[in-house]
């Protein structure tokens, strides 16, 4: 009977380990479907900046010309909103009580519906340009994922529409040199994550809802190793279709990198563009741009239907000049639009990297440019917003600005503009 009893309890004990590590689905939970009203996150539904469902916002403003709402944002950060339904989550950060924050406010009057905290103590290094809150969160309709260092690790936080803290889980140890700003993507079910240190980089994909897992665990789907150098790289990957296949991008450290979504799977790479990276890789159907950065500033294109290492085969041009590092380029209607971070403006030949046009203007920049009915919005660090047209010829329309400086991209949708400010969040539009 022991016997029988402890071969048993073998056998259990075997099924159940077999169970804990077999990696969560890839596609068990339906699709994410965001209404063309939604801009679920960091750069738009399409990772690609252009506001599809922006019909006419304003070209000009001011701290009381069209104006529809202002909320006050405590605290400090540069994430940018995200919009999901009638609801806005933005984060912050309190750097004196050292508490990390998730807020949300109505999107029709700016109300703040709630404000829950995710972590108190333990703030890490970072640059002084940075935020303990730089990334922006992503929403999937049920929940907003939201990273964050802190206490010597990254955690990802998984927070319900209603304000209540689903699940949080420590990723692994970061070490910072200037902080943290990647920003979340999403692949089917799961949720990725880069986490580029001075050491022990990582890229992670944990599933969004784990299944068996009562209301979600942040079960790990696959964890990869990622180079590291002194600098860090501080780029948020970007998930698409290209080349007839799914691929995630990432850059930096001195490669730009292309890997499995589903798997982590390296799929090719390509020497270039530099050390330490802040911009999202720019794709279309075919190939990948890619701007760094520090300390030299490289702009490259490459062919994304290769593999193993396409340096001499698929690198289509690479530029060095001087170059965007922290704002990421634009891409439409055949051109390639760049915001270099000391004020230059650039529209390039996506195919060849020739100049189009380029221009200079008296600001610094931080935030990516948008494409919004027909027009390219850009904000400066100063906190004043460029507004030019798209196209073969520049043309700058207004320069607008609310007295108040910022890092945050701003968001479009309809007649109305989001935009986060050192201080503040506005609804631009006509009341």
């Amino acid at each position: 009977m022991r016997r029988l009893c402890g071969l048993w309890l073998a056998l259990a004990c075997c099924a159940w380990a077999g169970e804990e590590h077999q990696p969560p689905a890839v596609d068990d939970l339906p699709p994410i479907r965001p209404a063309a009203t939604d801009w679920p996150w960091w750069r738009g539904e399409r990772q690609d900046s252009i506001a599809t469902a922006a019909t006419n916002p304003p070209v000009t403003w001011s701290k009381t010309e069209n104006v529809v709402w202002r909320a006050d944002v405590p605290g400090r950060g540069h994430g940018s909103p995200t919009l999901w339904g009638e609801r806005i989550f933005l984060p912050t950060a309190d750097e004196k009580e050292k508490v990390q924050y998730l807020l949300c406010f109505d999107r029709r009057d700016g109300k703040k519906l709630w404000q829950t905290e995710l972590h108190r103590g333990g703030f890490m290094r970072l640059h002084p340009k940075n935020s303990h809150a730089s990334a922006t969160p992503a929403c999937d309709g049920e929940r907003v994922f939201m990273p964050f260092i802190v206490q010597g690790g990254i955690w990802l936080d998984a927070v319900g529409l209603d304000g209540k803290i689903v699940w949080q889980k420590r990723l692994g140890n970061f070490e910072s040199l200037h902080g943290f700003a990647a920003s979340p993507v999403f692949y089917k079910s799961l949720v990725i994550v880069v986490a580029d240190a001075i050491k022990n980089s990582f890229i992670i994909a944990v599933h969004r809802r784990a299944p068996g897992a009562g209301d979600g665990s942040g079960e790990v789907a696959w964890k990869i190793d990622r180079p590291s150098y002194k600098l860090g790289t501080y780029a948020s990957p970007s998930v698409g279709r290209v080349a007839g296949r799914d691929q995630l991008l990432h850059q930096g450290p001195y490669k730009l990198f292309s890997y499995d979504p589903a798997t982590g799977k390296e799929l090719w790479r390509c020497d270039g563009p530099d050390e330490s990276t802040c911009s999202n890789p720019t794709f279309d159907d075919t190939h990948v741009w890619a701007a760094a950065g520090f300390p030299k500033l490289n702009l490259m294109c490459v062919r994304a239907d290769g593999s193993g290492d396409v340096t001499k085969t698929h690198l289509a041009w690479m530029k060095r000049d001087k170059m965007a590092y922290v704002p990421s380029m634009l891409l439409s209607d055949g051109l390639l639009y760049m915001v270099e971070d000391e004020g230059r403006l650039y529209c390039f030949e996506p195919k060849t990297g020739e100049v189009v046009w380029e221009t200079k203007l008296a600001a610094k920049f931080s935030a990516s440019p948008v494409l919004a009915g027909g027009r390219i919005y850009v904000p400066s660090e100063a906190g004043v917003t460029y507004v030019y047209k798209p196209g073969r010829k520049f043309e700058l329309l207004a320069q607008n600005d609310l007295g108040d400086g910022g890092f945050a991209t701003p968001v479009f949708i309809g007649d109305r503009i989001y935009l986060r400010t050192l201080h503040s969040l506005y609804c631009l539009g006509k009341r």
